[in-house]
């Protein structure tokens, strides 16, 4: 089926969260995430696009750009809100990286003061779930640096494994050259764990 025919819901819960896609209205919330995850966010995800904004009004404009990008299926980014509080915990990204496989990439990052509660993971774990059973996915993937150890853990925690390790393959805002680990996850591998 093609991508424009797909019918992709934008809002999905788990036990604990809401994962939904950014909508008008929305750039408070994700100024003031932006604001608050600035220095957390420096060392891995400095191209993010919560780190290029500077005021409620750009952070307006992003959230509307990211929906526009998800009705053109380009990708898929959506706020993970905790359920009993309705607080911003994480985000997370869904790119298509292969219509014809398809295949996916996905990634996520966690709100500084949420971290450590697997929230991440929930969400990860949901989002494969959906990619496998509603799109179709034949393969995820992702990639972390490869100091990233909570990122790591969280492919991990969600099955995926550790496909490859590109050394020393960029630098760092700090000066610093790190590497990417890359990790996969296939259809079959999902079904055989269930």
């Amino acid at each position: 089926m093609h991508k424009m025919l797909l019918e992709i819901p934008t809002r999905f819960e788990t036990e604990r969260l809401v994962l939904r896609c950014y909508q008008p209205g929305d750039g408070a919330l994700y100024y003031a995430a932006s604001q608050r995850n600035r220095a957390h966010l420096a060392r891995y995800e400095s191209g993010n696009s919560l780190m290029r904004i500077d005021s409620e009004e750009q952070a307006e404009i992003v959230v509307r750009e990211l929906q526009a990008e998800w009705v053109a299926r380009a990708c898929f980014l959506l706020g993970v809100f905790e359920r009993a509080t309705g607080d911003w915990v994480a985000q997370v990204y869904v790119g298509p990286t292969q219509w014809e496989l398809p295949e996916f990439e996905i990634g996520y990052i966690v709100d500084t003061a949420h971290e450590g509660r697997g929230y991440v993971t929930e969400a990860a774990r949901a989002m494969l779930r959906f990619l496998f059973e509603h799109l179709d996915a034949h393969r995820v993937c992702l990639h972390c640096d490869d100091t990233n150890a909570r990122s790591r853990r969280v492919a991990e925690r969600c099955g995926m494994l550790l496909e490859g390790h590109l050394r020393e393959d960029k630098r760092n805002p700090d000066g610093t050259i790190t590497g990417t680990l890359c990790f996969g996850l296939l259809r079959r591998d999902l079904l055989a764990d269930v």
